[in-house]
């Protein structure tokens, strides 16, 4: 009888955490989805008088766009196939059956596949990170001006980006942090913790 509630008790825990994993993986497809729509869509353009001649203004105007940038490509790009490898193992948690283990290669293999998507989004995120704060604030020693206080509208839209990025960055640990240590708790006899 004990048996068999400690046995039903493993399965409702093990469902619980199949539907938090689910959720994460949900937020973390939204957030990465947002910051790469977010980004995809940053544009600014203004127009700028540089010079008069007589009583005529000369007009040049000027667009900031997000392919201006290699970096704000790379972060484009890492968040959306970051989208896809989300919505590719949503699917394949909720279509496949965990009896296609394959003796534990699944786990094995979707850890390092989401570790592999943090650091690529991390990289893409701190290279856009760099290159934002070079927009705000400038460089004076090699005289790189600065841009955001023209393209007001599209730095901000940029750090939302960033920030949504960020955010789904965090969504991926803590996927993974609960994919390992479950991992682990059932599977006591090759958790290395427990000897």
């Amino acid at each position: 009888m004990a048996v068999e509630k400690l046995v039903g008790y493993g399965s409702v825990r093990k469902s619980r955490v199949m539907m938090l994993v689910i959720l994460l993986r949900v937020l973390a497809l939204c957030a990465t989805t947002a910051a790469t729509v977010v980004m995809a869509l940053n544009k600014e353009s203004h127009t700028f008088a540089v010079a008069t001649i007589g009583n005529t203004p000369v007009k040049i105007t000027i667009t900031a766009k997000f392919q201006h940038t290699p970096a704000n490509i790379m972060f484009v790009v890492a968040n959306a196939v970051a989208s896809l490898h989300s919505l590719l193992m949503l699917s394949l948690m909720c279509f496949v059956s965990q009896k296609y283990d394959f003796k534990g290669l699944r786990f094995i293999i979707v850890t390092a596949l989401d570790m592999v998507t943090i650091a690529y989004l991390s990289g893409a995120a701190t290279a856009v990170a760099f290159m934002g704060e070079l927009a705000r604030n400038g460089n004076s020693h090699a005289r790189w001006n600065k841009v955001c206080d023209n393209f007001e509208r599209y730095c901000d839209q940029g750090s939302g980006a960033m920030l949504a990025s960020y955010i789904g960055i965090l969504f991926f640990m803590l996927v993974n942090l609960v994919n390992i240590f479950e991992h682990g708790r059932f599977n006591p006899s090759k958790n290395p913790l427990s000897a």
